[in-house]
Order: C-alpha cells, then structure tokens, then sequence
C-alpha cells in the first residue's frame, strides 16, 4: 500500500510538472509577453551588468556605505559613485564579495543573450546550453581566482573570489592541498572543452590515426567504422529545435553545414560509402552483413532480403519531415478573412410566389405538375418539379424564356432532367443574392478535414454546402468566364485554399500574367511558395519570352521527375515521396523530395496570339504527361474560342470551370454544352468534372484579405532563393528556332540552293515550276533555305530576298551544314 501510494504521489507530481510546463510554453508563445519580458529581462541584465562593472572600478569610495540601510542612506543624504547608485553597489557587493566573486558577470550576460532570444527566437542559440556553460563558469572561475589571487592588497573592498570561492578553497586545501586542487580545476576544464568541442575532437583523432594508417600501409586502404552519432554542428542544430520552443532555426546558417533532414541520411550515408564502399547500401550507418541488402546503383534503391534498410532508419530517426525546412512556419489565420453572413435566406412569400408562377406558366402550355419542391442557395434557389404522366421533357425544356418572362428574372436555366432523380429543375434567382465569404469555406468542417492533397474551396452549391475539389485528380483546369463576371476572384480562392492548406516545402506555384496587375499581389510569397527560372528577376512571370522559356522549363522537370520515378520503380509523386520519406531513397542517387507544381496562367489567350504554337506545345505536354508528376496546370482565359482552346488542349484538361460568357457558342466550346450563357454573373459559375455539371456560386475574396495573406507569410522566414526552375537550351544541335529541323534537309536542297543563288531570285511557286514538285515540298525547302540563311523571310507575294551573293559563298554554307 505504502509503494502503491508513494507511485501514485509522484505520478501526480508528474502530471503537475507537465502541466506546469505546458503553462510555461503558451506563456512565451504568446508574442506580446514574448516581447513585453524580453525587454523588461534585458534593461534589468544591463542594469545588474553596469552595476557590477562599475564596483570593480569604483568600489572602494562606497566602502563605508555599504552597511546602512536604504532609510539611512536617504535621510543622510549620502551619495554612491556607483552607476547604479545604493542600489546596484548593494547588489554587487551581494554578488561579487558574498557570492561568487567577479564570476558573476556571467550572469547580467546570459540574462542578457535570454532577453535577445525572446525578442529574435529566430537566433540559432541554445538557452539550456547556455545556462550549463554559465553555472560551470561562474563556480570554476570563483574557485580559480580564490586560488589564484586570494585578496587583492590594493583592493581591500573586494573579494574576486567570493565567500564562496574562498571557502570552499579553503575546504579543498585542507583535504587534497592545493596541488589536488589545481590539477581538478585543470581537469574539469578539459573535460568541458572535450563535450562541448566534441565534433573538432573527433576530426583531429581521425586526421592523426588516418596519417599513421597511412604510413604504415601505404598501398591499402583502411575502412574506419562510420560513427553512428551525429556530429557537432548536427547536435547542436537538433538540441536546440529540442530545448528552445520558441526557437526558429535560421536557413542562411543551416545552408552553411546541413539540412535537418539531411543529418541521419545524408551525412552519415556519404561517409558510409565512401569509407565501406558500400554504394549498394546508401543508408545504412552501420556496416551490415553482405547478404542483407540485395541493391542496383543504377535504381538508386535497394530491394529488401531481411530487414528493410529505410525501417531501421525510421526507427532510429524518425520519417523524413519536410516541414522542417521551415519548422516554426505559421499557416495564415482565419481572421486574415472578412466574415459575412453566409447564410441562404429568401422571403417565403417570394419563394410561394415563384412557385405559383411555375405551375401557372406551365398550365397554360398544358402541362400539368404533380409536385414542386425548392433547394434554397446562396443566389439561386432550385426548384423541382415532377410532371404528369405523358408529358414530353422537350416540352419544358424549350419553355426556359416564357418561366424567366413569368418569374421577371435572368439566367433562368432548365435541368431536364436532374441527373440521379425523377425530376425536372428550375434555376431561378434570388432576388437577394447572399456573399460566399471564403472565410466560412475555409473553416468548415469539410474543409478542415479533407484528405485531398491539393483541395481547392471554390464554393457553395445550390444546396448551401461547400463545394470542392482535388486538383491532383482533376488533373488541369481550365477557366473561363467574360470580363466582370468573376474570374479573377475565382483565381483567388483558388490560390487561398492552396495557400491555407499545405505548406512551403509541398507547394510551388508558377504565375503567369500577361496583365502584370493580377499575380502582382503574390510578389511576396517568391521565397516561400513560387517556383522560376534562376535567371529571372521577377517571380511572376509577365514577359511571353519568359513565359516560354519557363513552360519549356517545366517539361523538363516533369521529365527529370518521371526518370526519378524510373529509378525508384514508382508510378507518381505520391508513391514516390512516400518511399522518401521512409528513407527508402538515396538522396546520392538524385532523389528528393518532390512538392507539387502548380502552373497558373491568365488570359491564356493574349499568350496563344503573341507566342502561338510556342505556348501551346508546352502546354499541351504538360496537360497529357504531368498528372504523374505533380505538375498540375490552370489556364484562364476570357474568350473561350475554338481557335484558342484547341481541341488537343480541351481533350487533357477534364476540369472545366465556366463563369458567364457572352454567347451560347463559347458556352459549348468550354463546357461542351450550353448554359453558361444562362448565367447570372458576379461569381455564378458551371463547374464540369467527368460528367458532372455543377452550379456554384464562388466565394468571394477581396484584394486586402489576398494582401493581408500575402504580407502573414511574406513577413516569415522562407528559404534562401525562390524554388529554382531546370534552366532549358532554346534550340540544339541543327535545329533552329523557328522549328526546321536542318539535319533533315530535303535531297533536292543543294541544288535548289544554286539555282537559287544563280538565279538571285527565290520563290515556292519557282521551286515548283523549274523541279516539277509539288506545293508542300517545295514549301518545305523553301523553309529550309530561310533557316539556313540563304534567302530573307517572306515579304507578302514578292520573291525572297537571296542573302548569298555567289557559288563561293553557298559553297562555305553549305560545308558547314
């Protein structure tokens, strides 16, 4: 009974202390206390600091008044040569002849450096260790200057020792003398400088038993066991995410030794092969036997016999974070959002009176109604309707413009009938439209607790739920809508939900803005989300020349990614970033951990009429090859023609979101069917996946919220440079850049290109007559001639300008193609 009680007593003191610390943690994680006790903690350090210093050098002309009492000095009115008048000369008298001696400095410094961690927690310096460090100096110092300088016979106020140093020299002396005493002081010291410099320790014994190794075996190399610990700049980075919760850890200095994720695996690994040779176990630390890993270099991953390689390494280790990239990153906050009322409401009356008119316009057309129900939404509200029996669908689909005539409304729109229900469905405004808010789409439960892994919030349905989608699996989206009509807004909350739900080390995201005013906002995410090509100034991508360049860039890391998902034997970035974070990848190899690519371009058109083909291949490879590579593609564009949605683009981008366009032709050519010219405008949308045709009135986000997001994050600490982009040749080999493949001339080039040149005139339909070929081919080598700088390029019906003057010439030409 008594052990029973005396566990259950100090569980209880357990759970206090934990309690204690939790109380203790949500303290200084609060900003403003954060701040509030770092300045108070630093004025009191430098208080106590010159106080003590000023003792040292003006002490004695407060010898005698150092034993009065605060009244006393007062009435008196005495006066102290201390800096900090009877206060601080009290305090330094306490703590240098009584205390510790002139080790107490140390103390006024470490307050000191805790008050500047508080106000800076981004500093890279560890308060436990600190502390340590402080208390073995201030009683290693106090014993050597008790030993060394006893008294000071020209300062007979001060003790540099202490009582404490004094004593407890005096107790050393009279049981191990003072040899035994210097040697302990010599001792410790040494001990403390081995713990705390372990990592330079570790570097001069290998350098010294390396060199004697050598000399004896000068034709063989020796394989040194791979230590299993980290070493000192790894522990120091690990204790201090460890000890400091308020800590942040700064990139510039992690950039200078390792990555926090790269200690265990990269390190250790490296030092392993090259020391055991052993490239087909790249993340074992310690040697294992030859027959537990069976392994390829040219995969770069090892297939398992035994026990799996990257399991010891998670047991030991841990799974791979990338989060700790930027460990103490802050996700943007709700109250960033304006809230509205985001609740549909509609007058009963206007409701029944709707009703009324439905079955009443429909009855004088002959068409009777067993039963009518409505969906009330946030702009629309659904009303269905089952006819009598007998009655044609066609009937009341051609009916759209007499209901909308009777209601006195716009965008009234038919659903006959309603996909997974017996019924027929009439759109009808509101006439009191309700604002989406984002807010209330981003802190809804859905929302909150999705497993998509790109979620995208877009809006509410008729039916007053949220509605959202996966971008990984739509895969690519393409909207469009007129101008006015919302399109910009619905970006926005495109960005936001990406934004609010995965962090900078999942995410980049590429902007294009042939505009330069929409994407201007997010500037301040460049070191944080945004992905570009390193020599490019601007993170949003405003040039069409740069808009090509980094779309070319991108297909070549989607290729780069597909040959890393070659090697690991997976199929998409989901498998394959969950082998690296179980360690199953070596990062020698070339494998890393991959973030989603988000490619977001606006007013796609303006960029098919100034680049054409340029932006449309890249585009279209993206559109068929990326999904599996996490590179997922957004166009928006505000004329939806068929010569600018192509049918190649159209036929690999499933995800369509239609905002009101202008006529029912543009509604066919986004949506493959009609009604978004139906539209009521200022958000109302059509979303298409698969099959599925939604109605969605999109939430609305105004530029200060998109601002206020854009300054939460920028404000944080990000990574040293914008995510960098693989740098792409424009042109190789004999390929040109208006795309004439010169490798492939035609057989007929040579000869063309004399009579050419001869003749000092050039044209396709001369081609044609004097080699009797056809059209297309004569066209061809025309193109060729172009590409190799032997004629100028067309100038309307007039014949090409011929850039070679003579035989001699054409024949250098020609020896260099």
């Amino acid at each position: 009974m008594k052990i029973g009680r005396a566990l259950s007593s100090m569980a209880k003191k357990q759970q206090r202390k934990k309690i204690d610390m939790s109380v203790v943690k949500s303290f200084f994680q609060n900003e403003k206390t954060r701040i509030i006790t770092g300045i108070l903690l630093l004025v009191i350090s430098f208080y106590i600091f010159v106080s003590l210093l000023s003792f040292l050098l003006s002490g004695d002309q407060d010898y005698n008044l150092l034993y009065h009492s605060l009244s006393d000095i007062d009435s008196n009115h005495a006066t102290y040569s201390n800096a900090g008048s009877s206060i601080g000369a009290k305090l330094a008298n306490i703590f240098i002849n009584q205390w510790f001696g002139v080790a107490t400095l140390l103390w006024p410094l470490y307050m000191g450096a805790v008050s500047i961690k508080l106000l800076h927690p981004t500093l890279s310096y560890s308060l436990t260790k600190g502390l340590i460090s402080t208390l073995f100096f201030t009683i290693w110092i106090s014993l050597f200057m008790a030993l060394v300088l006893p008294f000071a016979s020209s300062l007979p106020y001060l003790q540099l020792g202490g009582v404490h140093g004094n004593e407890m020299v005096l107790l050393a002396q009279q049981t191990i003398g003072t040899l035994g005493l210097s040697l302990l002081l010599l001792t410790t010291l040494l001990i403390y400088c081995i713990i705390g410099f372990v990592g330079v320790y570790h570097c001069i014994t290998h350098a010294v038993v390396g060199v004697f190794q050598r000399k004896k075996q000068p034709q063989e190399v020796t394989n040194f066991p791979v230590e299993a610990t980290p070493t000192a700049e790894e522990t120091v980075v690990q204790e201090e995410m460890q000890d400091d919760d308020i800590a942040l850890i700064d990139l510039d200095e992690l950039d200078q030794t390792v990555t926090i994720n790269e200690l265990p695996n990269e390190e250790q690994a490296m030092d392993a092969a090259d020391n055991n040779d052993a490239d087909n176990v790249p993340f074992e630390v310690t040697n294992p036997p030859d027959d537990a890993l069976q392994a390829s270099d040219e995969i770069g991953f090892e297939v398992v016999k035994g026990m799996d390689a990257g399991s010891e390494l998670v047991e030991q280790y841990g799974q791979y974070d990338p989060t700790l990239d930027l460990p103490h990153y802050k996700y943007p906050g709700f109250d960033l959002l304006k809230q509205f009322d985001a609740t549909a409401k509609i007058d009963a009356e206007e409701q029944q009176a709707n009703k009324e008119r439905i079955i009443r316009t429909l009855q004088n057309y002959g068409i009777g109604i067993k039963e009518i129900k409505a969906t009330i939404g946030p702009t629309i509200t659904l009303y269905e309707i089952i006819p009598a029996d007998g009655i044609r669908i066609s009937k009341i689909r051609n009916l759209g413009d007499d209901i909308a005539l009777s209601l006195s409304a716009i965008g009234i729109r038919i659903i006959a009938p309603i996909p997974g229900k017996g019924t027929i469905g009439i759109e009808v405004p509101n006439k009191h439209a309700q604002i989406v808010p984002m807010q209330s789409l981003l802190a809804s439960k859905k929302f909150q607790e999705t497993t998509f892994d790109l979620p995208i919030a877009i809006g509410k349905t008729i039916t007053d739920e949220v509605f959202m989608v996966d971008l990984a699996k739509l895969p690519h989206l393409l909207v469009a809508g007129a101008t006015g009509q919302g399109k910009s807004v619905g970006l926005n909350a495109i960005i936001t939900s990406l934004l609010y739900k995965k962090h900078p080390s999942q995410l980049k995201m590429i902007l294009v803005d042939p505009k330069k005013v929409e994407f201007s906002i997010y500037s301040d995410l460049e070191k944080h989300f945004l992905a570009k090509l390193p020599e490019n100034d601007d993170a949003i991508i405003t040039d069409v020349n740069k808009v090509v360049q980094t779309l070319n860039s991108v297909c070549k890391e989607m290729d780069d990614r597909n040959d890393l998902f070659k090697k690991a034997h997976v199929r998409n970035i989901k498998e394959y970033n969950e082998k690296f974070v179980n360690r199953k990848l070596n990062p020698e190899h070339g494998h890393r951990y991959l973030p989603y690519i988000v490619v977001i371009i606006d007013e796609f058109a303006d960029l098919i009429m100034t680049a054409g083909k340029e932006v449309e291949m890249p585009i279209a490879r993206i559109a068929q090859l990326a999904r599996a590579a996490g590179i997922h593609a957004i166009i928006a564009t505000q004329r939806p023609a068929a010569n600018i949605i192509t049918g190649n683009i159209k036929a690999n981008f499933p995800g369509r979101m239609a905002f009101k366009v202008a006529s029912q032709i543009d509604s066919r050519t986004i949506l493959d069917a009609s009604g978004a010219n139906q539209l009521i405008g200022r958000g109302d949308l059509l979303f298409l996946q698969g099959s599925d045709l939604v109605r969605v009135q999109c939430a609305f986000i105004d530029t200060p919220e998109v601002e206020a997001i854009c300054k939460h994050i920028g404000e944080q600490q990000g990574y040293p440079h914008p995510f960098a982009l693989p740098e792409v040749e424009i042109g190789d080999g004999d390929t040109n850049l208006s795309g004439v493949d010169m490798s492939k001339r035609d057989p007929m080039f040579d000869e063309v290109a004399r009579m050419v040149v001869l003749s000092q005139s050039g044209s396709t339909s001369m081609i044609q007559r004097k080699f009797s070929i056809g059209y297309n081919r004569a066209g061809r080598i025309m193109d060729q001639l172009e590409a190799a700088g032997i004629v100028g390029a067309a100038d309307g019906s007039k014949s090409r300008q011929v850039l070679v003057q003579d035989e001699m010439q054409l024949d250098r030409l020609l020896e260099t193609l």
